[in-house]
């Protein structure tokens, strides 16, 4: 390994950004691949009220062609990352003339898009967004059915507040976003409980019309956070509990939009930009990768040429572990959405051995209350700041996602230390 790529030397948990700055700033030959809620702008309640630095969006131009997006959100709607960039700069238009939205996958892969906003869904089919325009409506449906069934939980305004908060009416991964509702029903858990588990259902009957439509295997549900998979390799519904509200997010998403399917797909772009030529061909979408990891791994292994392939820094937030006795076994449950896409960067690594890095945001103190905060402590010896405890569970004692670099101090410290290095690479 280049020794240029010190922080793989530092022990895990790293808070060394000094040294994440340096590299940011000079090594030519990276791809930084990073989340975008929690990360780059505070996680909120309510979707619509999200707001991002502009300074941090012109500062990613500094990595044109270096830097993607990867985000379970959407570039577009009135939910879309790009009303939000274009509310920061106070106009639209020049937004697009100056190339400032945020290139990269979004909706989990299957939407791209690049600087200047134009965007297009690689691998999707007519009938397929037909079916996902009519998602919302039920979603809001559903909704109001768990609250006919408690009519004195909430009174009549404040509901229609939290419905107008809670479908997100994206157009490649409509959305129930359960956060209004839980900051009104924390205290009557069993509500929200009824909420939550008519959402599964809801999306489960969706799967099966869907194939009864013949549209088979063309979607599928991603539950944010989630306790991982089960051996059906279905996301695990997390249930809310006591001070803790559990999944807050069903994502109806289209089939192949993982996020570690979308590594490989902005790679494929990444070599075209650097090679003109595309290792997985032009056509290429999330749609069309293969779904296991180890398949994931060769198939970059088999296709990407190793003088040319970058040091992938990924970044991301939302990685959490449970373990529990179940009998005399300890049962560990590893999920989070960002956690696979990250685990493919690490382990892209022991192919290619580039010195890839990733890069944790402990974005535990925004609005939404379902994130472990990193657990500092003060070193002996040197008297520094040091993590003891990371997002997992600390009975989870051999999670293989290694956390190479972390900022507790949240997307303002990420963000800060990105711009500084922007300035430098300029």
């Amino acid at each position: 390994m280049n020794d240029h790529h010190i922080l793989l030397h530092e022990p895990p948990l790293s808070l060394k950004h000094e040294k994440l700055a340096q590299l940011l700033a000079t090594e030519q030959n990276i791809l930084i691949v990073q989340d975008l809620d929690g990360v780059c702008m505070g996680l909120v309640k309510d979707p619509l009220t999200r707001v991002i630095s502009l300074d941090y969006v012109k500062a990613t131009g500094a990595f044109d062609g270096h830097f993607y997006v990867l985000t379970n959100g959407e570039h577009i709607g009135k939910r879309g990352v790009n009303k939000i960039i274009e509310k920061a700069a106070g106009d639209e238009a020049i937004v697009k003339a100056e190339g400032w939205y945020l290139p990269g996958l979004a909706a989990g892969g299957v939407q791209w898009q690049d600087r200047y906003g134009r965007v297009s869904h690689p691998g999707v089919s007519d009938a397929e967004l037909a079916f996902l325009e009519t998602v919302p409506k039920r979603i809001e449906t559903a909704i109001r059915q768990v609250f006919d069934r408690y009519p004195n939980a909430l009174d009549s305004n404040t509901l229609e507040i939290c419905i107008q908060s809670a479908v997100l009416d994206n157009k490649a991964s409509p959305t129930a976003n359960l956060n209004a509702f839980y900051e009104r029903l924390s205290d009557r858990i069993d509500i929200y409980a009824a909420l939550q588990k008519r959402l599964q259902t809801l999306v489960e009957e969706l799967i099966s019309e869907a194939n009864a439509q013949g549209l088979n295997d063309s979607f599928f549900v991603h539950y944010a956070p989630n306790l991982g998979r089960n051996d059906r390799g279905l996301e695990i519904l997390r249930p809310a509990k006591e001070g803790d509200s559990g999944t807050t997010d069903f994502q109806f998403m289209l089939r192949g939009a993982i996020k570690e399917a979308g590594v490989l797909a902005l790679l494929n772009r990444y070599y075209f930009h650097r090679t003109g030529t595309y290792p997985l061909g032009e056509d290429f979408s999330v749609r069309q990768a293969p779904k296991t990891h180890s398949e994931l791994l060769q198939l970059v292994a088999d296709n990407f040429d190793a003088e040319i392939m970058p040091i992938i820094i990924g970044v991301g937030d939302t990685v959490n572990s449970t373990a529990q006795l179940e009998g005399d076994r300890l049962v560990v449950r590893r999920g989070g959405s960002d956690r696979n896409f990250l685990q493919l960067i690490q382990d892209i690594d022991k192919t290619f051995n580039k010195g890839n890095i990733v890069v944790y945001i402990d974005s535990s103190d925004g609005e939404v209350k379902n994130r472990k905060p990193l657990k500092l402590g003060t070193d002996p010896e040197t008297q520094t700041t040091i993590v003891l405890e990371g997002p997992g569970d600390p009975k989870d004692t051999e999670d293989p996602l290694i956390l190479n670099v972390v900022f507790p101090g949240g997307y303002q410290d990420y963000t800060t230390v990105f711009q500084a290095a922007a300035k430098e690479r300029l």
